[in-house]
């Protein structure tokens, strides 16, 4: 009788390169997919051939998409976060705010990091004349209703290894980007904070991430965002420190999966 071959267990997107053809239910990707514009088909495609990726297909989609995070991760936004996908969908969110007497927003483009990709409107009209006007629109993109005097929190969550928490501000501007002149300090998350993470997080499978949060004047706590990899300006830990710390997560992993094909 012959033996059951041993999964296949691939560790570095070169390696996945080389041999994604021979992917078979039960072989392992356990690498960050350094996946190129509209690759992300590559995903489905393993996940439907039954092979186990890690992170997470579902962490590693939505850490690329702010389109997808504002879908799959809609409970936790602030309320009335959309996407906008067309121009009749842009029409439906501006007819819903207006109705709800908001008119300043916010807009996310979909692949887009570091906060270059968000811009303010003070204007639904200011939004819409922008995108009917334009001969490229930017579909698909985020809106959601500009919260004022919110405090910028980020987390850094790294398995069960390290967790810290710091708020951020720069006066310059609404973005809060440290890499733009802005200040940070400690931060203790509170309850309602920790569940929101930790909701998130297992919703998108994500085993380390870093996550943004928003806290308004009235203490209410809403998601902003979420990513694998994020900047740590600010933070306690380095970026060699985390980078070893998420290898680590990997690596035991890794050593699960040997184990039991062993």
């Amino acid at each position: 009788m012959t033996g059951q071959s041993h999964p296949l267990i691939l560790k570095s997107n070169i390696e996945l390169r080389q041999r994604f053809h021979e992917l078979k239910k039960g072989d392992v990707v356990a690498c960050v997919l350094n996946l190129a514009p509209n690759e992300d088909y590559l995903l489905l495609d393993m996940v439907e051939r039954g092979v186990i990726v890690f992170p997470p297909a579902i962490s590693q989609l939505s850490s690329r998409s702010k389109c997808c995070q504002a879908t799959i991760f809609a409970q936790w936004m602030p309320p009335l976060t959309s996407v906008v996908r067309k121009k009749a969908d842009l029409a439906r969110v501006l007819e819903v705010y207006s109705d709800k007497g908001i008119d300043e927003v916010i807009t996310k483009l979909d692949h887009s990091d570091c906060g270059l990709g968000i811009c303010r409107w003070r204007s639904l009209d200011d939004v819409f004349n922008q995108v009917a006007f334009s001969q490229t629109p930017p579909y698909p993109f985020v809106i959601q209703p500009f919260l004022r005097n919110c405090t910028d929190i980020r987390i850094v969550w790294i398995g069960d290894i390290y967790r810290e928490a710091y708020w951020r501000k720069n006066p310059r501007g609404f973005r809060n980007n440290l890499h733009f002149g802005g200040m940070s300090g400690d931060y203790q998350l509170g309850g309602e904070e920790l569940r929101i993470c930790s909701e998130v997080m297992m919703r998108g499978k994500y085993p380390y991430a870093h996550i943004d949060l928003l806290k308004t004047a009235e203490g209410g706590v809403y998601f902003s965002e979420i990513s694998l990899f994020g900047g740590l300006k600010g933070a306690k830990i380095s970026p060699k420190e985390a980078a070893e710390m998420k290898k680590a997560v990997e690596d035991s992993f890794i050593m699960d999966m040997e184990g039991m094909s062993g």
